[in-house]
């Protein structure tokens, strides 16, 4: 029963607290990696760091939205908040409209330096992992809609569907989601460009840190194939989409039926676990009830065929899905229609079968869970009034969440054997948490903070069971970094 008893506010003497006490640890993951002098290196737009360098400009959009903040004016808060001016050892930091204004005075190539300044610290983090971590890393890149209704942003375009805003290619590392580069473009511009350039970029980074397979993935917009022969001799794989283009569609029906294979998704069951009930499909019954024309998948398979696409020198696999598709209206069965789908690959047909590239292919969805999380966190808004602005800002507050991956991948999964289990599996949930989650759960903890001569001490005023997980990342972020 809620029935609250008469309430009275006063004002505590001599106490600073925050809600946001887990940025203890991702204050001491700035410090451990060294992130703030790379930013500097990277990004030299002020003629006198007085009073702020350029890191503490990229840092400021960040910890705004770690602290709990969700766009550029919640800074006004955080600045007049003296607790959290102490958790950051600051005497001040930057007001929304001058963060605004350090966005606008970088260029493009500035913020690709910045990009690569990130980078060069994430590889950092990537040699603090075990051995197993380095067997393969797959590469996404995909473009997502920004939407805006401003209408004097300059770099706005409009897109197939009437949508007005910016069309960013977002490419990001599909083990850990880690955002890898963000490029931002007009609206109408098509999804797939300028992704070789940064598919090219990120190749040198997995090679540079030692992965021993490099995987691109992408939808058909991203097949490249100008640039399938070059991948393929430096040794790069690829499992992309590929366009169903009439002549393919033509190889695809004159391919004999046993050439063709059933194509079943169901996962296998768990022995002695229960099976849940399936819940009645209530979209279904009300299109069939009120004859609404209906399309229903009623089987797949697949098959393979050699191709060499008209821009390539090479031969590569082409597999091809037949969807079998029943349109009805209501109870009633219209028509049958088959539709295709092709994914090419240069993977050989022992190292990866045909069924394995389908499931590749249609795990690269996962990718549209890290856009909807860097939407969720705010690092994919347009708040500033042109493209080169927006794309800072969009780098800058993605940050946020690339500090929540690296948390999680400095736990070092070490001991014995029940002491690797528990902490592979804390580093995994840190991992695949979603931003909000991972906020309230870690981040917006209550705590006091004690300024000393030489530290800051964040003593936490609440427990919840998510406690324990901050204090194993925070003891494990101050471990001494491995070489």
């Amino acid at each position: 029963m809620i029935r609250p008893a008469r309430t009275k506010v006063e004002l505590a003497e001599k106490q600073q607290a925050v809600n946001c006490g887990g940025l203890a640890a991702i204050i001491e993951l700035i410090r451990t990696l060294g992130l703030r002098k790379e930013l500097n290196r990277a990004a030299k737009v002020l003629k006198l760091q007085l009073p702020y360098d350029e890191a503490d400009h990229i840092l400021n959009i960040a910890f705004n939205l770690l602290a709990g903040g969700t766009c550029l004016d919640h800074i006004e808060h955080r600045r007049n908040d003296e607790a959290y001016l102490d958790a950051l050892g600051a005497e001040r930091i930057p007001d929304p409209t001058t963060a605004g204004d350090f966005c606008r005075r970088l260029s493009h190539i500035q913020l690709l330096s910045v990009m690569q300044a990130i980078n060069r610290v994430r590889q950092t983090v990537w040699k603090q992992q075990e051995e197993s971590f380095f067997r393969c890393a797959t590469i996404e890149a995909d473009g997502t809609m920004v939407e805006t209704g401003g209408e004097k942003k300059s770099g706005i375009g409009i897109n197939y569907k009437g949508q007005w805003g910016y069309h960013p290619l977002v490419v990001s590392l599909a083990e850990t989601q880690e955002l890898l580069y963000l490029h931002n473009r007009s609206g109408n511009r098509a999804s797939e460009g300028d992704s070789a350039f940064f598919y090219d970029l990120e190749i040198e980074q997995c090679k540079k840190a030692g992965f021993r397979k490099i995987v691109l993935r992408g939808d058909t917009a991203f097949s490249s194939t100008e640039h399938l022969d070059r991948w393929d001799s430096s040794g790069v794989s690829f499992i992309l989409g590929y366009s169903a283009h009439q002549n393919l569609c033509q190889i695809a029906d004159s391919l004999p039926k046993t050439a063709w294979k059933r194509l079943d998704r169901s996962k296998p069951s768990t022995p002695g676990k229960a099976v849940r009930a399936k819940r009645p499909n209530v979209r279904e019954s009300i299109v069939e009830t009120n004859g609404y024309k209906n399309q229903r998948l009623s089987g797949e398979s697949y098959a393979e065929f050699e191709y060499r696409p008209t821009a390539c020198e090479k031969t590569y696999r082409l597999i091809v899905v037949r969807k079998d598709i029943d349109v009805t209206s209501g109870q009633q069965l219209l028509f049958s229609e088959e539709r295709y789908f092709f994914y090419i690959t240069n993977e050989t047909a022992e190292a990866l079968p045909a069924r394995e590239v389908i499931r590749g292919s249609n795990q690269r969805c996962d990718q549209e869970n890290t856009i909807s999380q860097l939407k969720a966190c705010g690092g994919l808004t347009a708040p500033l009034d042109n493209l080169e602005s927006n794309m800072a800002y969009m780098l800058f507050a993605s940050l946020a969440w690339t500090l929540k991956a690296w948390s999680g991948l400095l736990i070092r999964v070490k001991g014995n054997e029940g002491q690797k289990r528990v902490r592979r599996e804390a580093r995994n949930r840190i991992i695949r948490m979603e931003f909000w989650t991972y906020l309230n759960s870690l981040i917006l903890v209550p705590a006091q903070i004690i300024r000393s001569s030489r530290q800051r001490v964040f003593r936490l005023l609440t427990y919840r069971p998510t406690v324990d997980l901050l204090m194993t990342m925070h003891d494990h972020i101050r471990q001494p970094l491995r070489c």
